[in-house]
């Protein structure tokens, strides 16, 4: 999930706290949900209960509302589960989303990693399980949202497509 307007920094600008906030005044109405994919990644840390009731997608697909197995065992069918996270990214917040972190709830300065996320100690998705087998891979590039060289991507995602 993201908290944040792309090329804002969040909160370390008043400006861009501000515009988040405001932002964030209509993500959860079923109109900006239903015709905004944005908004549908959108996760408020400051209004759990929002995000977990009126989310459309995130919080369905990160089991927020319940457990459907079959994400879990879909997910749970792949050899190696990817994760990309851009290490100057501006367009995702927090950038350790791209790792499945996020802000610590209540607030939205403090992030904490994966493995610290009840999605991955209830195991929900099976995240913990494939973290165990080995089955999870953590890659940092440098670099803005999705900007990458074709040689590193010949070199480091085609081999897990192999």
């Amino acid at each position: 999930g993201v908290y944040g307007f792309p090329r804002c920094p969040g909160e370390s600008s008043h400006i861009c706290d501000w515009i988040r906030k405001t932002l964030d005044l209509g993500a959860y109405t079923k109109a900006v949900q239903e015709h905004l994919v944005q908004a549908e990644y959108w996760h408020d840390p400051l209004k759990e209960e929002d995000y977990r009731k009126n989310s459309i997608f995130l919080a369905d697909i990160n089991q927020e509302r319940g457990i459907n197995e079959t994400y879990k065992k879909n997910l749970m069918a792949l050899r190696k589960f990817v994760m990309v996270k851009f290490l100057n990214d501006t367009m995702v917040d927090p950038p350790i989303s791209e790792w499945f972190g996020f802000y610590k709830s209540g607030q939205a300065k403090e992030t904490v990693p994966l493995q610290e996320t009840s999605l991955y100690k209830e195991d929900r998705l099976g995240l913990q399980e494939m973290d165990k087998a080995g089955k999870l891979v953590f890659l940092g590039v440098k670099g803005d949202h999705l900007h990458f060289s074709e040689e590193w991507f010949d070199s480091t995602i085609l081999p897990f497509l192999q």
